[in-house]
């Protein structure tokens, strides 16, 4: 394509690029100029001080960073919990997507999707009481049923157990947010033409064999594009749900790579070791993002970029 082909493009669409500015200047502004700090990284930094006032020292804090053994137990921690919750947030969202789409009572189908989809709307505060209330040795609902079905003979203190701790969180995760994920695939869903379907039931396909050869192929874009950027973010899972389900019994389970950043990088006013972290976090998940697309790219011929 030319230059002057180009520039008679942009021409004709100058008024989409005018209404592009305010969100590129947003995004500037927001997202581009805060990687400046990322220079903190490399000084010794102490708060007070200008820029050029601060004494630079290298790869120092990212060279402590590789040498703290508990470092490789918050990364352990945080790869761990970030696969089970990307097999369980991507398969039973698209498995509850699917099954409520063959849901044939609007009424019904409505009821249900806002029942599931409401906890998303909860804050983490309010799930880990919750949690932590079901669990509770002493009048949790989850050890009087059991107990009551004979199936332990005494309480268990879930949160105690250190073993436990991904699976409860994992477990809470899906509680929260399955409803709110599965919007997208049944909209994506929705967009499948009626006609694939009625002339599937003309040629005598059972509605397991609809879902297998027209519901899912329909939406392989949609589960493609969402898995390559949950992939992005598996490094990158907050520390809301570790920080207020955990506890010191459970410390060495509960401790991921942002709460990690949070403890020993801000907590103890060493900033420049937290924005080591921050710095590693980011860069390992544009390195996961791009693997994952060029992986899906040569097996699919589909990709995000």
């Amino acid at each position: 394509m030319s230059v002057i082909s180009i520039w008679q493009r942009i021409v004709r669409q100058r008024y989409l690029y005018y209404m592009s500015v305010p969100f590129v200047i947003f995004v500037f502004v927001f997202s581009y100029m805060p990687l400046w700090g990322w220079t903190m990284a490399f000084q010794q930094f102490r708060v007070g001080k200008s820029f050029f006032d601060q004494k630079w020292v290298g790869f120092d804090n990212f060279r402590m960073l590789f040498q703290d053994d508990q470092f490789f137990n918050a990364l352990r921690n945080t790869l761990a919990m970030s696969f089970m919750g990307l097999i369980a947030s991507f398969t039973i969202p698209i498995l509850f997507a699917v099954l409520l789409n063959e849901v044939r009572i609007s009424f019904l189908k409505r009821f249900v999707q806002t029942v599931s989809y409401l906890p998303h709307f909860v804050s983490w505060v309010v799930v880990a009481g919750i949690v932590t209330k079901m669990l509770s040795a002493e009048n949790g609902v989850v050890n009087q049923i059991l107990v009551g079905l004979h199936l332990i003979h005494e309480p268990i203190q879930f949160m105690a157990k250190e073993n436990l701790f991904w699976y409860l969180v994992t477990s809470a995760d899906i509680w929260k947010e399955t409803g709110w994920n599965a919007i997208i695939y049944l909209a994506a869903i929705a967009g499948i033409g009626p006609e694939l379907y009625e002339a599937a039931r003309v040629d005598g396909a059972s509605r397991l064999k609809q879902i297998w050869h027209i519901t899912l192929p329909g939406i392989r874009s949609t589960i493609i594009i969402l898995l390559i950027m949950s992939i992005g973010h598996l490094i990158s899972i907050g520390f809301e749900k570790q920080f207020l389900l955990g506890n010191s019994l459970v410390k060495e389970k509960s401790e991921v790579l942002d709460l990690y950043a949070l403890n020993y990088g801000l907590g103890m006013g060493r900033y420049s070791f937290g924005t080591a972290i921050n710095i590693f976090n980011s860069v390992v998940s544009l390195i996961l993002l791009f693997v994952a697309n060029g992986i899906f790219k040569k097996i699919t011929k589909e990709s995000i970029m």
